[in-house]
């Protein structure tokens, strides 16, 4: 009994620890914080197959089988929530130098094409 009291009592502390933590996160750090918080759950998954080897009943699997997808889709998540943060900081201008580039491709052609034109009609 002794140590379910424990168990119960660093639960309760570890989780007002989190809602004070969290509690102090500006808005705009809200979301690159809980994108990096639901990749890393991908310890969900490992603690998921430890506690797998140890299943013998059909609830146990059920759960074992919960906790997994749960978990996968966590870790999915946060990389599909990082992704699109991402995007947003990526530049909508065209590069001058690619710009430059392919504009002296298509005059190059231009000319070439021209030039065989010419050719032809002599």
């Amino acid at each position: 009994m002794n140590s379910v009291v424990i168990a119960i009592t660093l639960f309760i502390l570890a989780l007002l620890i989190g809602v004070e933590v969290i509690g102090k996160v500006p808005a705009t750090l809200h979301t690159p914080l809980m994108s990096g918080a639901n990749s890393i759950h991908g310890i969900v998954i490992v603690g998921v197959v430890i506690i797998a080897a140890e299943a013998h009943s059909p609830l146990s699997y059920v759960l074992i089988f919960l906790a997994a997808v749960l978990g996968a889709m966590n870790v999915v998540g946060g990389y599909v929530v990082t992704d699109r943060m991402l995007e947003m900081f990526k530049s909508s201008k065209p590069d001058k130098g690619k710009d430059k580039a392919s504009q002296d491709e298509q005059a190059s052609s231009l000319t070439t094409e021209s030039a065989k034109d010419q050719g032809a009609d002599k």
